[in-house]
């Protein structure tokens, strides 16, 4: 707990990529304006001798840094951290984003003033690998999706499970959650792309509320080649989505939510997202690329 009484905020990194990216995200967690925050950096053995090398000249306390012996991947290096998570606040940021400094004390306030809520959408701003601000058709879309408030809102219950399964709209790295609460499910270390949205409707299925904030206090860095997009021309992406939504869909029944299952069943942002990859494998002559791209748009 801070000096006031309220929760500090537990910021894990989920560390492989760029050094000079996390050095900037970490420069931005320095540069909050509230002291209540602490950071353990997770390197899944990021072939970079340098990076421990710099962290072992790390003076702030706050700051910790541990590395895998070996790669576990992106899911189970999630898992680590959110089993090493161990304050009331935890989020778990991106390598390579960057938080405004005002994140941590509104964080903070915000869910002080919302104690029913197990979790925090900020707003965010997206930027490209050069840090400029951008919107590409992925985040138009969320934006689209979004609910439009004007202040922070209390979202819950089947209108929050319907929104987010017809397409999701939250920026993961970016999100708060309260400790005790999102360590009750573990990361599905079989949906490494989408682990995220599985996890998060857990928990709205059992009952959990989130916070949506409007005020921009995070920076999102959407590069031109991201992991989402890795698996899209072998397919692995589509799969993943199509047996999660059946998935969801049976969760949401099993609830008794069936507007948020027909959401699950349609998935329609997912196989708008198929489409969208169509002319652009058909423009690098991957025609087996497309032909993945357009069976995910059009089947069940």
């Amino acid at each position: 707990m801070s000096a006031d009484g309220t929760p500090v905020l537990e910021i894990f990194v989920p560390y492989w990529g760029d050094p000079g990216l996390l050095y900037d995200a970490l420069d931005s967690v320095r540069a909050q304006t509230s002291p209540d925050w602490s950071v353990i950096v997770v390197d899944d053995a990021y072939p970079d001798p340098s990076v421990a090398a710099h962290f072992a000249q790390e003076q702030d306390p706050r700051i910790r840094y541990l590395r895998n012996e070996t790669n576990l991947g992106i899911a189970a290096n999630f898992q680590k951290c959110l089993d090493l998570a161990s304050g009331d606040l935890v989020m778990f940021l991106g390598c390579d984003d960057l938080l405004e400094p005002t994140f941590v004390a509104r964080a903070r306030a915000t869910l002080a003033s919302y104690p029913d809520a197990s979790m925090l959408q900020p707003g965010v701003q997206v930027i490209d690998d050069d840090g400029r601000p951008c919107e590409p058709l992925a985040d138009r879309v969320k934006r689209w999706l979004r609910p439009k408030v004007d202040g922070p809102t209390l979202l819950g219950g089947e209108a929050l499970a319907r929104n987010l399964l017809h397409g999701n709209w939250l920026y993961w790295p970016s999100l708060v959650f309260r400790t005790e609460q999102v360590q009750r499910y573990p990361f599905r270390q079989d949906l490494p792309i989408i682990l995220d949205l599985a996890l998060i409707l857990d928990l709205i299925a059992d009952g959990a509320q989130l916070v949506l904030d409007p005020e921009v206090t995070f920076k999102y860095r959407r590069h031109t080649a991201s992991l989402s997009g890795v698996g899209l021309l072998d397919g692995s992406r589509f799969d993943d989505d199509r047996r999660y939504f059946l998935e969801a869909e049976q969760q949401m029944r099993a609830r008794r939510w069936s507007k948020a299952a027909r959401a699950a069943r349609s998935r329609w942002t997912s196989r708008m997202h198929g489409m969208s990859m169509v002319p652009g494998a058909l423009k690098a002559r991957d025609f087996a690329g497309a032909r993945v791209a357009l069976r995910h748009a059009v089947r069940r």
